[in-house]
């Protein structure tokens, strides 16, 4: 008998450790017999799993985030030019037109957030978002650009964002793929901007088909075998894992992905359908996303995917607003009111999803990340109603994950050309967002060719005032 309490906790403290230790170490030791198993950060995370909205071909900023008075008030002036897109084209600079933004502008929210009628929706919710106004990139055509949004290089065959975050991280949910890219494009890198480059091929991104294709059919199609009994279906599993076993060869990581994939495939039977069944999903939840309604019903469908794979674990989810044409989505050289229709597909979804993570709780560890690749000129293009690509300047938003809500951080001249204040270049934007997920960039790397290679290669910064 024990003469006190405290006698009794000095006596089973260790106990209560010894269990707590036993099951930790359970699940540290099957996850490390899983490649893409989850592991420990460098330091103490503020988000679990990040959701990429990619706007495919560059929103004008002008025309949506970045109020400037001086393009209203200087509209149609012509102006000396010579910024990375002009010297890329002539080689020199060149007169060029200004053009004022085509939507109107007010302020919104609480915080009084200078936002276009562009996406009235989405400004319903700018207390939630923090705004990166002074962005910059490397590349001035979409395929350059948008290979190092997603890798960090515009030429070399290097991992994905996603890649690395599941390299680093692991996934949350055996059962279900931890990084999944929903209808992304075949076009501007394609596959490369979600594989895997010469990390081992278990971090690659997994597909939920592919840009121009309706997203109903976004789904992993033969999951299930539908004519064999459970019975037989395990026993041909297991026949299937005694013939591998003894092709494995250690080492050999691309043989190691294959079985490891014939493994998660025989897992996902059981979770993988429920979690891509919008079925499932209330009729209001539907209506918050517009799914059903002609014009959102594609983005919408993508946005609730992305919720639901976020709230069975999947790490990364990258949804994608784009074609596969060569002038993709939002690149609007000569119609810059497209952007209206393009924006109308996107908005309500995309508020959709704030409000459905934040009322379930999820906002607070999900990071949302939103943007293009690069944005769009301050002045006309061609016969004056377009504009032209712009890396030098633009801006993305985030939300949630430890970040400032109702911030806006940096800045670009007084035309919205060039950032000039608060510069965040897109390795800064990875390196930031690496941080949030408990990783520091510094050290997440990986051997290759006789060197260590990371995502932000010999460059970024975290952006610590971006920070909550």
């Amino acid at each position: 008998m024990f003469s006190s309490r405290r006698t009794f906790l000095q006596t089973t403290g260790c106990g209560f450790g010894w269990l707590a230790a036993s099951a930790l170490a359970q699940r540290q030791a099957f996850a490390a017999g899983v490649p893409f198993g989850a592991r420990l950060p460098h330091h103490a995370p503020k988000a679990k799993r990040v959701i990429f909205l990619f706007m495919q071909g560059g929103v004008s900023q002008v025309d949506s985030y970045d109020y400037k008075p001086l393009l209203i008030k200087d509209d149609q002036k012509i102006i000396d030019i010579a910024d990375a897109r002009s010297i890329a084209k002539t080689g020199k600079g060149a007169p060029q037109r200004l053009m004022k933004p085509l939507w109107e502008f007010a302020r919104h929210g609480e915080t009084g957030r200078w936002a276009s009628n562009l996406f009235p929706n989405i400004n319903q919710h700018v207390d939630d978002l923090c705004f990166l106004h002074g962005m910059h990139t490397e590349g001035v055509a979409h395929g350059p650009a948008t290979l190092f949004m997603h890798t960090g290089t515009t030429n070399a065959v290097r991992p994905s964002m996603g890649s690395w975050v599941m390299y680093g991280l692991g996934s949350e949910n055996l059962n279900l793929p931890g990084f999944v890219t929903i209808s992304p494009s075949l076009g501007n890198g394609g596959p490369r901007n979600y594989g895997n480059a010469f990390l081992p091929a278990v971090h690659q991104g997994t597909p939920l088909g592919r840009s121009g294709l309706p997203a109903k059919e976004s789904s992993i199609k033969n999951l299930v075998n539908t004519l064999w009994t459970p019975e037989q279906k395990r026993r041909q599993h297991e026949l299937l894992g005694a013939l591998n076993a003894g092709q494995a060869k250690p080492g050999d990581t691309e043989i190691e992905a294959v079985l490891e994939s014939y493994e998660l495939a025989w897992r996902m039977q059981n979770k993988a359908p429920d979690a891509l069944d919008l079925a499932q999903e209330s009729e209001a939840t539907l209506k918050l996303y517009g799914i059903g309604e002609k014009v959102t019903d594609n983005f919408g469908r993508q946005c609730l995917m992305a919720r639901r794979m976020a709230e069975q674990g999947v790490r990364y989810i990258q949804v994608n607003y784009g074609d596969n044409s060569n002038n993709p989505a939002w690149d609007q050289h000569s119609n810059l009111p497209k952007h209206g229709d393009h924006a109308a597909a996107v908005d309500r979804p995309i508020a959709g999803l704030l409000s459905d993570l934040k009322q379930r709780g999820l906002l607070e560890d999900t990071i949302v990340w939103w943007g293009g690749e690069f944005g769009r000129t301050p002045y006309a293009e061609k016969n004056g109603t377009g504009r032209d690509h712009n890396p030098g300047g633009f801006t993305v938003w985030l939300a949630g994950g430890g970040v400032k809500a109702g911030f806006a951080h940096g800045a670009t001249d007084e035309l919205g050309h060039m950032a000039v204040d608060g510069k965040v270049h897109m390795h800064d934007l990875h390196a930031t967002v690496l941080h949030l997920l408990g990783l520091d960039h510094e050290k997440l790397t990986f051997r290759h060719a006789g060197r260590d290679f990371r995502l932000t290669d010999v460059h970024g910064n975290v952006v610590r005032d971006i920070l909550a």
